[in-house]
């Protein structure tokens, strides 16, 4: 069986860098995920450090540096309602932001390693518009005005499409996050009322597009949207830390053909403690010996994660299978 780690801000940590340098730098982020894939030999490689700030930042919000070893974030949004969002004129994934970065470091790290499922990462409408907004304004007005909601993520989803089509354009293949939209950050009656067409819209699109079923990463207590994410058309899902794993795993013996990965407790790898890292991974495995289609993975590896517990759960994992 695979283990899947997911590595972003800790490919900075493989190099001894501050997770802000490594994401200024197209050279340092090569060399970090390159380290990074030399490493673990991980698949996907996504290419990125703050990869739900990249849109955002694109659309002219403001990323800030982080004290120490932190994670880059939205200083402060940039819209004040939804009703601001339309106006906005999608950005240029050719030109804006850090996003022709991504894209060339994934061109270079799928050209060194051809064998590394290189991707590029896409953010998902609600999680780019939490970050325009700010969560609080989002969430209040995704109760409030929920048309005008539905039709900021709309044109949003416009603006991903087209940043879709210059990843496949340049040979490259994506990874499509939206862990904003998950309980307990909304309820589920909200995300079903007012994100699902949208990221319907997204992910069946986004296919179109890349020409294969895409994974929809959320993350968050998911078991009670896991249909709704289904019928997105995704061929690919987590299993979260943060929801009942095994009502989920439950839930999904109805769809075998859909790719599973079980996320552990990232406080779990973070503490380095041997025994309990071994009985997490003993849950997982046990939760995972149901299925075909299934691997045990992580949520976004903490910066401080000794990549020693990393590589110690990659060969426990691989051996126990």
């Amino acid at each position: 069986m695979n283990f899947a780690p997911s590595v972003y801000e800790h490919a900075a940590r493989i190099v001894g860098r501050a997770p802000w340098a490594v994401s200024r730098s197209a050279e340092l982020l090569f060399e970090a995920h390159a380290a990074a894939f030399r490493l673990y030999g991980h698949a996907p490689v996504v290419v990125g450090i703050d990869i739900y700030n990249l849109e955002a930042e694109a659309y002219g919000a403001v990323v800030e540096e982080p004290a120490g070893n932190g994670i880059p974030a939205i200083s402060q949004p940039i819209c004040s309602s939804v009703a601001d969002v339309p106006n906005l004129g999608h950005f240029d994934p050719t030109r804006d932001g850090r996003i022709p970065m991504a894209i060339e470091t994934a061109r270079r790290l799928a050209g060194r390693f051809p064998d590394a499922d290189v991707r590029v990462p896409v953010s998902g409408p609600f999680s780019i518009a939490s970050n325009l907004l700010g969560f609080e304004t989002l969430l209040c007005e995704a109760l409030t005005e929920p048309h005008a909601t539905r039709g900021a993520l709309d044109h949003l989803v416009t603006g991903q499409l087209a940043f879709c089509a210059e990843i496949v354009r340049r040979g490259l293949d994506i990874a499509f996050f939206e862990s904003a939209a998950a309980p307990p950050l909304i309820s589920p009656q909200v995300f079903r009322a007012v994100e699902l067409p949208p990221l319907q819209t997204m992910i069946r699109e986004a296919a179109t597009v890349v020409g294969h079923a895409v994974p929809c990463i959320i993350g968050g207590d998911t078991t009670p949207i896991l249909d709704a994410i289904l019928a997105t058309g995704t061929g690919y899902v987590i299993c979260p830390a943060e929801t009942d794993q095994a009502a989920f795993m439950r839930k999904m013996a109805a769809h075998p053909d859909v790719m599973v990965r079980i996320n552990t407790r990232p406080e779990v790898l973070v503490s380095g403690n041997a025994a309990a890292v071994r009985a997490e991974l003993d849950r997982l495995l046990a939760l995972a010996m149901c299925r075909e289609k299934v691997c045990v993975g992580t949520g976004a590896l903490p910066y401080e994660t000794d990549p020693a517990v990393v590589l110690q759960a990659r060969d426990y994992v691989r051996d126990a299978a």
